[in-house]
Order: C-alpha cells, then sequence, then structure tokens
C-alpha cells in the first residue's frame, strides 16, 4: 500500500516560517551547520560547491540542508540566492515526522536512482566513443539530478513515477504494479 506522505508534507509547510534571501545573499554556506532545513518556496538559488556552480534550482519544494541534518554534519556546498528566494524553514526534528522524513528519503532516493542511471548511461557513452558534447550533456543532466527536488526529475528524462520503467518512452503509463 503507497501512502501519500508527500502530500502530507506539502499541506504543512503552510505551518512554517518563511525566511527571504535577497539575490546574491547566501543562503546556507558550506562548511557551516545551521540545523535548519530549508524548502524553496518560491525562487531562484545556485548550489556551488568547490567554487564551481553545479545546479540552479527553481522548483518549489527542492529541499536544502538534508545532508548536513541527517548526517550531522556541516552543509556540503554553498546555497546563494540568484533572484529573491523564500524558503519553508523546518528543524531537523522535523524529521521525526513520518510525512516529513518520507518526504526527504524519497527526495534522496529519487536522486540516487536517477544519477545511478544517468551513470550507466555516461559510462557506456565513454565505452563506445560517443562524441564529447554527448557526454557533456550527460553531465549536465547528472549534476541537475544530484540537486533535483524530485518534482522536476522528469524533465531530465528521468521518470519519477515508481510505477513506469525510467528507461520506457511510454511517459503516459501509470498503472501500479502489484509491490511483493
Amino acid at each position: 500500500m503507497w501512502i501519500n506522505f508527500e502530500g502530507q508534507f506539502q499541506k504543512s509547510l503552510a505551518a512554517l516560517p518563511v525566511r527571504t534571501y535577497e539575490a546574491s545573499e547566501t543562503v546556507l554556506a558550506n562548511g557551516s551547520r545551521t540545523n535548519e532545513l530549508l524548502i524553496l518556496r518560491n525562487g531562484n538559488v545556485a548550489v556551488v560547491k568547490k567554487g564551481i556552480e553545479i545546479a540552479k534550482v527553481t522548483e518549489p519544494g527542492a529541499v536544502f540542508g538534508e545532508i548536513s541534518a541527517l548526517l550531522d554534519c556541516p552543509h556540503t556546498a554553498d546555497v546563494r540566492a540568484l533572484t529573491t528566494s523564500q524558503f519553508h524553514v523546518a528543524q531537523p526534528a522535523a524529521l521525526q515526522d513520518p510525512a516529513a522524513l518520507f518526504y526527504v528519503a524519497a527526495i534522496l532516493a529519487r536522486r540516487l536512482d536517477r544519477t545511478n542511471q544517468a551513470l550507466v548511461e555516461l559510462t557506456n557513452q565513454v565505452q563506445i566513443g560517443e562524441p564529447r558534447s554527448a557526454i557533456e550533456r550527460t553531465i549536465e543532466n547528472i549534476k541537475r539530478l544530484l540537486f533535483a527536488s524530485g518534482a522536476n526529475l522528469g524533465q531530465f528524462g528521468y521518470s519519477y513515477n515508481r510505477f513506469v520503467d525510467p528507461r520506457s518512452h511510454d511517459k503516459d503509463r501509470s498503472s501500479p504494479e502489484k509491490d511483493s
């Protein structure tokens, strides 16, 4: 039985405080600890690691600070506002709520699964000697997948519907298969 924890979590966002960051403001600093989960409400942010912009994120529901919260470690990248951006602010203790925990876990699982698929694709491209431009496109997809909220994975060619084979080109297939 599939429980819609994502829908429950989205409903609970309305109760969380909202914080606004202006363009060019640092939302999270690499190496710092905020002890907060930030859920993008609206705006546009860049994720920067070792001086390299590895992702731009615009989709509401994207979660930041989850690695720090789950692993009890400093933030692993800088997040900077590119435009005025608003975030729902949650304490890591919110992860004790099953809906919040499932929402974050589902995002991480989707990222890992789709990134693994893209890594296999990249490995195949290198092995068969595809042109550098094709390999670069796949690398860009991997970067975006690593920061995808789950809501936007389909736009990179990787379905996030757990009932659809991501290698299938039939985007409309959505009939559930029985879980074993």
